[in-house]
């Protein structure tokens, strides 16, 4: 996909956005973890979790304490652009 992570973030299906957002609130997750918190299926969760790798905003660990699931974050990156679009729209609404 082409183009910033933010362009990248308004493209993606709501189901994504979801688990953006609860990756966003919650930190570190496991995909159970993103299951019940956003309370989507699995199935679902597994594609959002897919299209916000393919944008390169989700980074996934190993973890530990269970090897047979996977742990993941969002990258500093992603945290920084969100941040700022944030700010922008607070500063948009001032005026």
């Amino acid at each position: 996909m082409a183009g910033t992570d933010e362009e990248g973030l308004d493209d993606l299906p709501p189901s994504a956005k979801l688990v953006f957002k609860v990756l966003e609130y919650n930190g570190s997750l496991t995909q159970k973890g993103i299951v019940e918190e956003s309370m989507l299926s699995a199935r679902t969760v597994r594609y959002a979790l897919e299209r916000l790798e393919d944008i390169g905003v989700v980074d996934e660990d190993v973890y530990f304490a269970d090897a047979r699931q996977n742990l993941y974050q969002l990258n500093e990156t992603a945290l920084a652009k969100d941040a700022d679009a944030d700010a922008e729209a607070a500063c948009v609404e001032c005026d």
